[in-house]
């Protein structure tokens, strides 16, 4: 049988390595230890159609809104039509979805047209996937390999032919395989404020840049509105919204209804500017977010992950308000693919937040992402199985248009000024120049920083150093990204392309984060 060496343990590696296991011989490999990813701290639920009053054609239309117009709409298509039947399969892999009754019970969350979000455990839907999936893949006969890092891809002739792997025992060995699907996550530690675990440093979209793939699509990175201020920058569900909590400055007024129609349930591009303009104003206060009005018990039952970590904080949030403001959370962009997680690069595959699928466009809808890595995980278990009978030269996938190069600015101020390097400064470089808010002089100072930095040399023997190494590839990346599309449009927002630019996060706001 062929080998196939997945790397990541999210809901998208998981499904691609269980399916996957029926024909390939499968090798796991996660950074942490396995369950520990993005997927086990998502919140909100995922979406899909199981409902009668709701339809596929009305989440295509809403995961299209929700992009800005930059979606790919046959990408779109494929994830909310066969996003039912991935449902399913959870269920039949052990998922157990909240009930209302005979029903499941379903909520809404930002610019859905319906209720039509799937919870499991109130809060806990991603920790209840991540247990059934990783229970299944120990019964599956998988190859598992904990506490090992993907230091980089091997390729051979223009194919990947495998990856070198640093194991626990912080030996480093190179491991051949047939194909390799990347399913490592994110990059929120690109930013000083992320919602995302300590695993999320971009390493699967970071080899795969190394070995040639095309990424697309980099400078849409989205930033959840309301991370808790009073605890790290623990995620306060967009659910809790969608139950009817509303945001209110520090007069007690609320703000959003003059931002945007939807108010509190606006896309989450809108209301996270929204917040930093209203922060912005207020000197750099948190905004807050008032659930009051939904009473203790149903606070405890519905969101008891988010009820204990507020409560932790020092917070009664049945009769106090929550301080929030906006973190990085989730990136839109990543490693190129066709609709079956074929990269450009021949025998590499991509699947979930490290790929870059076209289905979110320009902003992911909300509780798309558990969606995304079921079924894309599913279809590039199909592809691995299908490529490995044909030639070689089939599964290439054609390179999206790349954005221009862009010219390192001239700018010897900038680079003579520049902190040595640090993740701390590149973190806060990124935060000022490539976060919320962007400008064209912003983002040539970062630049400018970042190639400085590039060129230093950087020690690459422990996880910490090749973790650096990666995020300063997709921070230069991003920024090249950025710069080179000048007007706003979805998570990108220029304030040197807008009329009313929303204000940007100050200096007053960075300490308030600082104290978390």
């Amino acid at each position: 049988m062929p080998r196939v060496l997945v790397i990541g343990s999210g809901i998208a590696g998981l499904t691609t390595a269980l399916s996957a296991a029926v024909h390939s011989d499968v090798v796991l490999v996660t950074k942490s230890t396995l369950g520990q990813s993005n997927t086990r701290y998502a919140q909100g639920g995922i979406a899909g159609v199981m409902f009668d009053d709701d339809s596929v054609d009305a989440h295509i239309a809403d995961t299209l809104s929700a992009g800005a117009g930059l979606c790919d709409e046959a990408a779109v298509r494929v994830l909310c039509s066969e996003g039912p039947g991935r449902i399913r399969d959870l269920i039949a892999l052990g998922v157990e979805f909240d009930r209302s009754g005979s029903e499941f019970a379903r909520g809404r969350e930002a610019a859905h047209s319906f209720p039509r979000i799937l919870h499991a455990g109130g809060d806990a839907t991603g920790a209840r996937i991540e247990a059934a999936l990783v229970a299944r893949i120990r019964e599956s006969g998988a190859e598992i390999l904990e506490n090992t890092f993907l230091v980089d891809l091997v390729t051979d002739d223009g194919r990947v032919r495998g990856a070198r792997l640093l194991t626990a025992e912080a030996t480093e060995t190179t491991f051949e395989a047939d194909a390799v699907v990347l399913a490592t996550g994110g990059a929120g530690h690109l930013y000083p404020y992320t919602t995302n675990p300590p695993v999320a440093t971009g390493d699967g979209a970071a080899a795969a840049f190394r070995a040639g793939a095309e990424l697309a699509d980099l400078e849409f990175y989205q930033f959840h509105p309301t991370a808790l201020t009073t605890s790290g920058s623990f995620l306060v569900s967009e659910a809790v919204r969608g139950e009817g909590a509303v945001l209110r400055n520090a007069d007690g007024h609320r703000f959003l209804d003059r931002v945007h129609p939807d108010a509190e349930l606006a896309p989450r591009d809108v209301v996270a500017r929204g917040i930093a303009a209203e922060m912005a104003a207020q000197g750099g206060l948190p905004v807050v977010l008032d659930a009051t009005a939904l009473g203790a018990a149903f606070l405890a039952e519905r969101f008891p992950v988010i009820d204990r970590a507020v409560r932790a904080s020092g917070v009664d949030w049945s009769r106090e308000f929550v301080p929030v403001s906006p973190a990085a959370h989730y990136w839109m962009g990543g490693v190129v693919t066709d609709l079956w997680g074929r990269t450009t690069v021949p025998g590499l595959y991509a699947v979930g937040e490290v790929a870059s699928t076209g289905v979110h466009g320009a902003n992911r809808l909300a509780s798309n992402s558990l969606l995304e890595g079921a079924v894309f995980g599913a279809r590039a278990a199909i592809a691995l199985a299908a490529d490995a009978v044909v030639a070689t030269d089939a599964t290439v996938v054609t390179p999206k248009a790349s954005s221009p190069p862009v010219a390192v600015p001239d700018d010897t101020a900038a680079v003579t000024d520049a902190p040595p390097f640090s993740r701390e400064a590149m973190q806060q470089l990124m935060w000022d120049t490539a976060g919320l808010l962007r400008n064209a002089d912003g983002l040539d100072h970062a630049l400018a920083v970042l190639e400085n930095w590039t060129r230093q040399p950087v020690e690459t023997r422990s996880i910490r150093s090749l973790e650096d190494r990666n995020l300063l590839d997709l921070s230069r990346e991003l920024v090249r990204a950025a710069r080179a599309r000048p007007v706003s449009v979805g998570a990108h927002a220029r304030s040197d392309s807008l009329a009313t630019a929303p204000a940007v996060v100050t200096a007053d706001h960075r300490e308030v984060l600082s104290t978390c």
